[in-house]
């Protein structure tokens, strides 16, 4: 980070880090967590959390775990709760985008308030060891033969969308590889026993600077820092983006001012030096994104979960 950044940061921090009301919160703030502790986003909202307390004076912010059912369970919580501004959740997207549309979810996109988002978990897809390809070219001629294997972390996950997705806006098949978890399917991918999977860009930069995975393309609008010789699917003519990311949620009718309060204090968390350097370190993308931007990719991302898993004769399959 530059120095000029940090002190654009630091100076929009200090801005909007100015309480909309002066007797909001009065007690904690509750962030329901829909995933057991210790993972990245419980880590993620941990670290805003405490962004939170040192920006606003006075606040407390304390985390609930709420795991099970895909997160599903913590997310319904969120839903449910009193729209007070009190109750808060993590947004993520498997629970909100995905879920609804494979079943068992108490909750659609429509039912949730869109508070922000403060970071993105950007996705690549790699080849694996013995591919029969090795750059962007050679995947869609080899996938035009043959459809590849492409491993993910579980069916019906976000991985298992983006790679299934990429495939329809392509025009090609991949044979997609469920695993319990993308650790099982990063050792699948490094012992040659698939061909691609869908990575995070900490999990494949040790790995291809290894030799044991070769990056293939980003689901980005534009090429990363990290890999800046892998072009994007939209440089090579694929219309398609795809990243998880971490967000703020909340129940529907909570009063404007501790609406603003809210999206207010999410805004001047993603502008401070300290938690983007914090969440950097962790190896996530700090990026800020506001109420409306964060409901509008929510949509987005619904419509496609929802055209591939009818395309996979998986829509509702929890029902």
């Amino acid at each position: 980070m530059t120095k000029s950044r940090i002190a654009a940061a630091a100076a929009l921090a200090a801005t909007l880090a100015t309480p909309a009301l002066a007797d909001f919160p009065e007690r904690p703030l509750q962030v329901i967590v829909p995933y057991a502790a210790g993972g990245s986003t419980d880590l993620g909202l941990r670290i805003l959390g405490e962004a939170i307390e040192r920006l606003y004076d006075g606040s407390t912010v304390v985390v609930r775990n709420q795991p099970g059912g895909g997160g599903g369970i913590g997310t319904s919580a969120v839903v449910h709760a009193r729209p007070d501004g009190y109750t808060v959740g993590a947004g993520a997207q498997g629970p909100i985008a995905i879920l609804p549309h494979v079943g068992g979810a108490q909750y659609a996109v429509e039912d949730l308030e869109y508070i922000g988002i403060f970071a993105r978990s950007l996705q690549l897809l790699v080849a694996c060891k013995d591919a029969p390809f090795t750059d962007y070219d050679s995947f869609i001629a080899s996938a035009a033969d043959k459809a590849p294997q492409i491993g993910n972390s579980g069916a019906g996950g976000a991985n298992h969308i983006s790679a299934e997705a990429f495939a329809m806006a392509a025009g090609i098949k991949v044979d997609s590889v469920p695993f319990g978890g993308s650790s099982e399917a990063r050792t699948a991918c490094i012992g040659g026993h698939i061909d691609a999977m869908v990575a995070s860009p900490a999990e494949a930069l040790g790995a291809a600077e290894a030799g044991q995975m070769t990056p293939l393309f980003v689901m980005e609008e534009e090429r990363i820092d990290l890999f800046p010789d892998t072009p994007t699917a939209v440089e090579k003519g694929v219309d398609f983006t795809w990243s998880s990311y971490k967000g703020i949620i909340a129940p529907k009718g909570i009063p404007e001012a501790e609406l603003a309060w809210l999206r207010e204090a999410v805004a001047a968390v993603a502008a401070d030096p300290e938690f983007i350097q914090t969440m950097t370190e962790m190896g996530e993308l700090v990026v800020y994104e506001d109420g409306p931007a964060f409901e509008a990719r929510v949509k987005k991302d619904a419509e496609t979960s929802r055209a591939v898993l009818e395309n996979l004769g998986l829509l509702g399959m929890n029902n």
